[in-house]
């Protein structure tokens, strides 16, 4: 969350501001004087502007107010909105303006700070707190009486910066809310009773143990799921340590720590958490999963898997977030090219056979397999599935959890879906030779099975279900296509800028046999507001598809051969469809390197 800088020459606080600098609080018809005559908006609009308001006062800030009049700006024909007219403010303060990103807020010291009826009456919240100084954002750049007074306050000198006045009223709520209810869950119980590996003595502390039902608990716990899903995240991290728990998002891939809570509120959480996905609350001593579904801001179904694990100092849990939209993307909302997409329509239409997904944990295996699943089942067909866990509960699907401790694993529930009549089965994993067997078995008596394994590209999959003890002629029999994957983080289209570096030369050299085909329009990340400067913003999947036709079944034993008649009937390794993501500005060569393995072909 960095300002935009100013020239040096624009004084960056007020304390070294001239004696023309105008005082005190924002007024509508200050601010259409300085918008005309800097040449934002013309005599018509200023005048309209002015009768519309005349009519009536309004409890809103002016600088919401004229947001919300339509203005447009005369050299470039955009709106000006209340995030324009906020950075056009900050220049005209001589301030850096300041996008507030929630996850770069240190919340639990905004109220050593101030407090909320202060931070409300002055239009202002504390944004960043460093070792020598403390940046306050304002959306009232010219009153700065109080500025003096919190400098005493904290014993340091306050830095501003200017915010959209929106964003300040709605984080001063958010902030000083979850901090209340942090202190409340504090207080509710000074030191949890969970076992930990690393347990410290000390005297004269009470025992007693949050309720997972305590109010503030309960307020931290909402807080965080609707944070996370604003936020895009697609897992929520809660780690205990020593001093403090962490909380944590993932978001594009990349974790971004959130939050600190004392270690008694974070057990708390878990513990409330526990509750709604109906897990043993009691149980801390051995790894538990569950589930829980609730709803996004815009109302919107969401489940959460949840999985649990014993650390030296507590619970640690981790929630993944399942996108509600993803059983129901298309191939290209995935990232498929029109040369895969075509091959891997052909290939699930097929009546049975064994359709493998491969790649590491959190390549997207799961949206893949359920987005073709969704499109598959339809009223005329049975489709069923054994899972471990069930990932996301779709009505359109009859899902079977594992359950090891019945001795209920894949290959026991394969053999009980052969006798509920499917047409489609999925698999959630081969992991061994038995459920390899059975969805062989599967295949063989006219079933189309669907299943994953881990391996670093499409033919391996061939290779592993060798080394499993599978019979080539039974692979060359059943296995009918596999399809590897990675995700990409994609670059940000806010702030991305063409690459003159990458050139079609160093693309080629990078997919080394291949030669790419078409334009190419190489990005390079910048990083913005809107993707917290990091330059990319969502992802995309690479795709390899292997189809096993008659050329490659010869070529079984030979994995060299085996590569080598793959390319000639159509397959596309992950690199080159990675540099071909490259050649289009999706996302960039040191992404698709970091994704994807060398083709050893």
């Amino acid at each position: 969350m960095n300002p935009k800088p100013r020239p040096a020459t624009v004084p960056s606080s007020p304390s070294s501001t001239s004696s023309t600098r105008p005082e005190g609080r924002l007024e509508w018809r200050q601010l259409l004087k300085w918008l005309l005559r800097d040449g934002l908006i013309d005599e018509a609009q200023a005048n309209r502007t002015e009768q519309r308001f005349a009519a009536g006062d309004s409890a809103l800030p002016p600088l919401v107010r004229l947001g919300h009049a339509s203005l447009v700006h005369l050299a470039t024909g955009k709106p000006l909105d209340v995030d324009a007219l906020s950075e056009w403010l900050a220049v005209r303060a001589g301030l850096p303006y300041l996008r507030i990103d929630p996850l770069k807020v240190d919340v639990g010291r905004v109220g050593d700070v101030m407090s909320i009826g202060y931070a409300e009456a002055k239009r202002c919240l504390p944004v960043q707190f460093g070792l020598t100084d403390v940046t306050i954002a304002t959306s009232e750049p010219f009153d700065t009486a109080w500025v003096a007074q919190i400098e005493s306050h904290v014993r340091k000198p306050v830095k501003l910066v200017v915010a959209n006045p929106l964003e300040i009223a709605r984080y001063t709520t958010e902030f000083f809310t979850l901090a209340r209810s942090v202190r409340a869950a504090t207080k509710a119980g000074e030191q949890s009773q969970v076992a930990s590996f690393e347990q410290l003595v000390e005297l004269g502390r009470s025992n007693k143990q949050l309720d997972a039902n305590d109010q503030g608990v309960v307020q931290v716990v909402d807080w965080l799921w609707q944070y996370a899903f604003d936020q895009r995240a697609s897992d929520i991290h809660l780690e205990p340590r020593r001093e403090m728990g962490v909380i944590r998002f993932r978001i594009d891939g990349v974790l971004h720590t959130v939050y600190q809570l004392p270690p008694t509120v974070m057990s708390a959480m878990t513990s409330r958490i526990k509750l709604l996905g109906r897990m043993d609350v009691v149980e801390k001593r051995r790894p538990l999963d569950g589930r829980i579904k609730t709803r996004n801001p815009a109302g919107d179904e969401v489940e959460m898997r949840l999985s649990t694990l014993p650390t030296a100092f507590g619970e640690k849990m981790v929630m993944r977030i399942f996108d509600p939209d993803t059983a129901v993307k298309d191939l290209a909302s995935l990232g498929f090219g029109q040369h895969d997409s075509d091959r891997w329509e052909a290939l699930v239409k097929q009546p049975h056979g064994i359709i493998l997904v491969t790649g590491p944990t959190g390549s997207g295996k799961t949206t893949t397999l359920y987005s073709t699943l969704k499109r598959l089942a339809t009223d005329e067909v049975n489709v069923t599935t054994i899972e471990d866990p069930i990932e996301m509960i779709e009505p359109a699907f009859n899902q079977t959890q594992v359950q090891n401790q019945l001795d209920f694993g894949f290959a026991e529930g394969l053999r009980a879906l052969m006798r509920q009549d499917p047409d489609i089965i999925m698999v959630g994993e081969i992991r061994d030779l038995e459920t390899a067997e059975m969805a062989i078995q599967a295949a063989l008596t006219g079933h189309l099975v669907f299943s994953t394994l881990h391996t670093n590209d499409s033919v391996s999959a061939i290779t592993r279900l060798q080394d499993l003890g599978v019979p080539s002629y039974l692979i060359s029999a059943t296995v009918i296509g596999v399809l590897a994957q990675r995700l990409v983080r994609t670059l940000c289209p806010h702030c991305k800028q063409p690459d003159p570096a990458v050139t079609r030369e160093s693309l080629n050299e990078l997919v080394r046999h291949w030669r790419l085909g078409g334009g190419v329009k190489p990005y390079k990340p910048v990083g913005c507001l809107e993707c917290r400067n990091t330059g990319f913003r969502g992802r995309a999947g690479l795709y390899e598809l292997l189809t096993v036709s008659e050329g490659v079944k010869t070529s079984l034993g030979d994995l060299g051969a085996l590569r080598r008649q793959a390319v000639q009937e159509g397959l596309r390794p992950l690199r080159l469809a990675g540099a071909m993501k490259v050649a289009e500005g999706v996302t960039t060569i040191e992404e698709v390197l970091r994704s994807t393995p060398a083709w050893e072909g």
